[in-house]
């Protein structure tokens, strides 16, 4: 079971409250968090990467262990913590503009 957190914009969009959680099978990664999670809340696709090329859109960011996973390789294992529930997959809607 993979924790996940969610901005609040998506939290809305998807109808939950706090941490959401997703079964993956295997060892979790990038992919496979966003497959089964974006399976769970179909409202989801395309908020988070794009529907077609599957790439994490521009302004969202991937934490896990405090640290950014947004630009590596998606099919790379996620930190053992995350895997084994202690620490949460973040997805963090980042800012811009002036």
């Amino acid at each position: 079971m993979i924790r996940v957190v969610l901005p609040a914009h998506l939290k809305t969009l998807a109808h939950v409250q706090g941490e959401v959680k997703v079964d993956i099978e295997g060892a979790p990664t990038q992919r496979s968090v966003l497959d089964a999670l974006e399976a769970q809340y179909p409202m989801l696709r395309g908020t988070m990467r794009d529907q077609v090329t599957l790439q994490r859109r521009a302004f969202i960011r991937f934490f896990a262990c405090e640290e950014d996973l947004s630009h590596q390789p998606q099919d790379t294992p996620l930190p053992e913590r995350v895997a084994a529930g202690a620490e949460p997959f973040v997805v963090l809607g980042a800012m811009a503009g002036g």
